[in-house]
């Protein structure tokens, strides 16, 4: 009896693409399977077989790129979960080699460089269509239901847009709380999915670099909410664990604050210690904070907490630097907390988290904006505040807010003009400043709560020094300025230095 032809074929059965193929198959799609690490793929049908019980396989593996085309109809359809890079091409050309034909699809999944995607898809126009998709939730995501931002060729979305809103994480529409099920062979069904189009080739790859800049940012702000209370209030790590567990209830209420409390409540097993206190404070990155960051820089699209949790990962691996500055650079004096005042520190720095949390994806809902202009995009900010409810890393009841907030006015010139949250960070701004004030005094480094408040500042003030850096600039370059007085776009610059009374000069 010979085999019905598998669905999908997948090629990279690593963490990420084996759970990404046993979501599919848990929807009911047949998937043809390829890895060079054949390991890989006999650890795959392992876990199939052990999660469908007696039901029929779901899971082909192949041994070939040509074994795996002759497992599918066409057009083929080809799902990547290989490292981004080189891995991707590389990929390319060898089912190009196999026989791969115009008509068939590759979808990327990988971390991958947005313009290297655009540059696939002109490479290889003529011989598939190129797609790629972005995938945010790590293996729990993947396994269970990741959130996923699509781009590419129209058409080819027509085609995988059943595949990928049935594997997509889900929310309840009115409240924007996730649909959970971790059980294999019973996936969520009910609800919105966390997939829509994106736009145009690169612009998911996009918003994905500045979902993990975010990512990064709300990190940096979670672990300086955490130094304030260990350092300034000497809290041990189960106390500041209840601290988040009970923030979790409210606003702050997201996975990144969840799962910190459980990281600051587990005890190390071989020491029996705070896990936490027996991890080294050296932070790795993978380049997508820094993609964001100097796309920012780039497009003059100001991302200054962004950047800043960039650095911040970059000060922690000076490890050995910082220990031999702490036996040489002097701190304040250190203050005595009463019960009274430790309270109050701990309500400020939950006021200031949120805080910054809304200037921080102000910041990214902006750099988005500004490279749709850019690069001809047409992004809709509410659906792509929809997708990340659930199935992200960066997954929170605050994200229900912003989608409302771009529904009201798809138009927003910022999130922070938004009446929302423009009088959430009235309300909530004093002990914002007061958690900045009581770090910076007690010499605790908060980089990213203070730049999000100085972004916060800056963007509310009318009138900023940037006046007198225009006199600086025309002073040594001649580099000309505007004037208040005059008609807008009219360039002027003084002769500084022909007589004691500079002469303004229109240029």
């Amino acid at each position: 009896m010979t085999e019905p032809k598998c669905d999908i074929g997948f090629i990279g059965a690593g963490v990420m693409g084996k759970n990404l193929i046993l979501n599919l198959a848990d929807n009911g799609y047949r998937v043809a399977a390829f890895d060079l690490d054949h390991h890989k793929l006999e650890q795959l049908l392992q876990q199939d077989q052990q999660e469908r019980g007696e039901q029929p396989p779901r899971i082909m593996a192949c041994n070939s790129y040509t074994e795996l085309l002759s497992f599918l109809s066409p057009p083929h359809l080809i799902i990547l979960s290989v490292p981004a890079g080189k891995a991707v091409d590389d990929v390319c050309y060898k089912l190009i080699d196999a026989g791969i034909g115009a008509d068939d699809i590759i979808v990327d999944t990988g971390n991958s460089l947005w313009t290297d995607t655009v540059a696939r898809e002109k490479a290889f126009e003529s011989k598939f269509i190129f797609f790629s998709t972005a995938v945010s939730g790590g293996e729990v995501g993947a396994r269970f239901g990741p959130s996923l931002m699509p781009s590419g060729d129209p058409y080819a979305w027509t085609r995988i847009k059943p595949i990928w809103q049935a594997i997509a994480a889900k929310v309840d529409a009115k409240t924007g709380e996730p649909i959970e099920r971790f059980e294999p062979g019973n996936p969520v069904k009910e609800g919105e999915p966390c997939a829509v189009y994106i736009g145009p080739s690169g612009s998911g790859h996009y918003v994905k670099m500045v979902h993990n800049g975010i990512e990064y940012a709300d990190m940096q702000l979670i672990c300086e909410a955490y130094q304030v209370m260990r350092d300034i209030l000497h809290m041990p790590a189960a106390e500041i664990a209840a601290v988040f567990k009970q923030w979790n209830d409210g606003p702050l209420h997201s996975y990144l604050i969840e799962i910190s409390a459980e990281v600051l409540a587990t005890k190390d097993s071989e020491t029996g210690l705070p896990l936490v206190d027996v991890i080294m404070d050296r932070a790795a990155q993978k380049g997508t904070g820094l993609w964001t960051a100097v796309s920012s820089l780039q497009l003059g699209s100001p991302a200054p907490t962004i950047a800043e949790a960039v650095y911040a990962r970059a000060i922690s691996a000076l490890k050995s630097e910082r220990v031999k500055a702490a036996t040489v650079l002097a701190g304040p004096a250190e203050n005595v907390i009463s019960a009274a005042e430790k309270q109050d520190i701990i309500q400020s720095l939950h006021d200031a988290l949120y805080c910054a949390k809304i200037c921080v994806y102000a910041q990214g809902f902006n750099l988005m904006k500004t490279a749709a202009v850019e690069y001809g995009w047409k992004l809709c900010f509410a659906e792509i505040a929809k997708i990340w409810r659930a199935g992200c890393i960066i997954r929170a009841v605050f994200l229900q807010s912003i989608s409302q907030a771009y529904q009201r006015d798809d138009e927003l010139e910022n999130l922070l003009l938004d009446p929302f949250f423009a009088k959430q960070i009235s309300k909530y701004q004093q002990n914002w400043r007061k958690a900045v004030a009581n770090a910076t005094l007690a010499g605790i480094p908060v980089a990213a709560l203070s730049s999000a408040l100085s972004y916060y500042d800056s963007y509310r003030t009318a009138v900023l020094p940037a006046n007198l850096l225009q006199g600086q600039r025309d002073f040594f370059g001649a580099h000309t300025f505007e004037r208040t007085d005059k008609a807008k776009g009219r360039q002027y610059h003084v002769e500084w230095n022909q007589t004691n009374r500079p002469m303004v000069k229109i240029k």
